[in-house]
């Protein structure tokens, strides 16, 4: 296993909540977008509770085909219950491409780095939280900086 599908691994294990309300979305979304909008990336945000979007802000330089990437990225999270980023790693690591061995569409459906699952301890995977505009390795890294950010918030974790 690489270092990086293991460092997936262990976050998914990690990003757990004990609750995650409508308020948690706005308080997450917020410090996404405030952390983004300091660093100065051009990126789209969303944050969903199973298929409604709750959230969603974009930043400077962001356009329509972020938002679209949003939602390829949602529907492998919404799929395999599992981040964007693992669901790729974990193809890839068996030496396949998402795109040809899924047998998903690839205009529906992209396991590229940025979306993460909401994730309650005892209850599973409630929604997702996202970003799209940079690489996806730093799409990914933002996002899981602004979850532990908002468990060790809320004293879990």
């Amino acid at each position: 296993m690489s270092e990086l599908l293991e460092r997936l691994v262990a976050e998914a294990s990690e990003l757990q909540f004990d609750r995650f309300t409508l308020d948690d979305a706005w308080a997450l979304g917020g410090r996404l977008r405030a952390a983004a909008a300091e660093a100065g990336h051009p990126v789209a945000i969303a944050i969903w509770f199973g298929s409604q979007r709750v959230f969603h802000a974009a930043l400077p330089g962001a356009t329509a085909d972020n938002d679209a990437w949003l939602d390829r990225k949602h529907r492998v999270v919404e799929r395999y219950g599992r981040a964007s980023m693992l669901v790729g790693e974990e193809f890839r690591a068996k030496g396949e491409d998402f795109d040809v061995h899924a047998r998903l569409d690839p205009r529906e459906f992209a396991a590229h780095g940025g979306v993460v699952p909401i994730r309650i301890r005892g209850v599973g995977v409630i929604g997702a939280v996202g970003v799209s505009g940079l690489p996806e390795l730093a799409d990914h890294e933002l996002v899981v900086e602004q979850l532990r950010a908002h468990l060790r918030g809320q004293g879990a974790g």
